[in-house]
């Protein structure tokens, strides 16, 4: 198996601590708000590194963080709490909009089909874990006291910035967005500890008065919990390269002496028709208001799958109709494969099965998976075809055996395949035998629309 590695910038083959076995830290939610669909990418992205590092046979140690306490409105350290501003926004207790916000987060993932990791550690649960982290800290001489809180020294810590490499310390001024903190020997310190004024409502017994974590140290401490000190990989999105993923690296490697995360890998960010996805611009999507709109989880997480996850992937309803189509011929083609009686040549299932298991385990190129798939389906319908597919779907996480289920007016087997034959005679610009095939199907009762990414069935009435 091949991944890029964030930290080293290039692509490299998984080596595991443990032989068999991989060991990966995700970045999880934080639960003040509903996830939207550019949050749901990466946990597709997750998803998918999951499943494929279950297709190749490894045993699999994952942990997912819900972060209920400590993340700050910006993102560097500064300003209030997530948490204890929704409370005071909504009037409930942050432990209320926690658990809220967590269940409506997996019931949008069990949708999407992402499967849960093995562990799902909320922060809350972790402060003794964390404090421990941070005392080591204090006592090796990397972390610091003001009257806020408690602050990591990143001049003791020289290889600051390798992750998003930027190491130039005056580039990294935690909080550009508000007025630096004079107490800090370096405007890019980060908080590992924050001590709490009176009216706020989580905070915990410390050395240094009632207080609560930093939002970076959780990581940190869960994941050597749960994982080791040194593990497999840690995900996360592209934003929290610079800040949370550095901090996350130089707290962990002042306490160990050593890395404890051999590879980084990152999902790129989602955008709406070419701008950046934010609730400020008014231009987030949650599943159920795509689902309102006709569009189904399925089709999401297809329409997700077509881009690899290093780049950008622009969010359109245009975009949105073509996958929904593509699925659901995707559907139909698999529904004549599973109830057809004819054979397939066993090399051409070789062949996909191999060519689909490289493009996988190739930096996982889904979208070139699903090419494979795709060519596959263009031979004539047969049980091998639906089987080859099923295995891929283990991948891919489609929900593929659904297939009987997608009715599109019960199209038999025949009809289907002189679609696929006037499709192909289309694409080929055979128009004559495209016309003649669109009449045939006419004569048998059936009506054929295309779009620009296939076609539909639709019966006559």
């Amino acid at each position: 198996m091949i991944v890029y590695n964030t930290l080293t910038r290039r692509k490299e083959e998984l080596r595991t601590v443990h032989p068999g076995e991989v060991r990966m830290y995700s970045c999880g939610p934080t639960v003040y708000s509903r996830a939207h669909m550019g949050n749901m990418r990466a946990y597709i992205f997750m998803d998918t590194l999951r499943r494929v590092v279950l297709f190749d046979g490894y045993k699999l140690l994952g942990v997912m963080n819900i972060t209920d306490v400590g993340h700050l409105t910006s993102d560097a350290d500064e300003g209030e709490d997530k948490m204890q501003k929704a409370a005071e926004k909504t009037g409930k207790s942050p432990w209320e909009i926690a658990e809220h916000f967590t269940k409506l987060f997996f019931r949008d993932t069990d949708k999407l089909n992402i499967g849960r990791p093995e562990i799902v550690a909320k922060a809350t649960d972790h402060i003794g874990d964390m404090l421990e982290f941070v005392e080591a800290l204090v006592e090796k001489g990397y972390g610091y006291e003001t009257s806020d809180g408690i602050y990591f020294d990143i001049s003791k810590f020289p290889s600051y910035g390798k992750l998003s490499g930027n190491t130039r310390l005056s580039d990294n001024i935690a909080g550009a967005r508000v007025d630096v903190n004079d107490e800090k020997r370096n405007p890019a310190d980060f908080a590992l500890w924050k001590k709490a004024p009176k009216e706020h409502i989580m905070q915990w017994d410390s050395p240094w008065g009632r207080s609560y974590p930093g939002w970076h140290i959780e990581c940190s401490a869960m994941s050597r919990k749960y994982l080791g000190d040194t593990f497999d990989i840690h995900t996360g999105g592209v934003d929290h390269i610079p800040i949370h993923h550095e901090n996350e690296i130089a707290q962990s490697e002042a306490l160990l002496g050593h890395p404890a995360v051999n590879y980084w890998m990152h999902v790129e960010f989602m955008q709406v028709d070419g701008r950046k996805m934010s609730k400020s611009l008014g231009n987030t999507y949650t599943l159920d208001q795509l689902e309102e709109m006709g569009y189904s989880p399925m089709d999401f997480r297809y329409f997700c799958l077509n881009t690899h996850y290093r780049k950008k992937l622009n969010f359109t309803f245009a975009g949105m109709d073509a996958a929904k189509t593509a699925y659901s011929r995707l559907l139909a083609l698999l529904a004549a494969c599973k109830n057809s009686d004819a054979e397939t040549d066993p090399k051409i299932i070789s062949d996909f099965d191999k060519a689909f298991s490289d493009a996988v385990n190739d930096d996982l190129n889904i979208p070139l998976g699903l090419g494979e798939l795709w060519t596959l389906l263009k031979n004539p319908p047969s049980r091998a075809i639906y089987d080859a597919a099923m295995r891929a779907d283990k991948v891919l996480g489609l929900s593929l055996d659904k297939c009987a289920d997608k009715k599109e007016d019960d199209v038999p087997p025949e009809v289907r395949e002189i679609a696929e034959t006037r499709f192909a005679a289309k694409k080929a610009k055979n128009w004559a035998e495209s016309d003649a095939l669109r009449e045939k199907l006419a004569s048998l009762g059936w009506a054929v629309l295309d779009s620009k990414d296939g076609y539909t069935l639709k019966k006559n009435k």
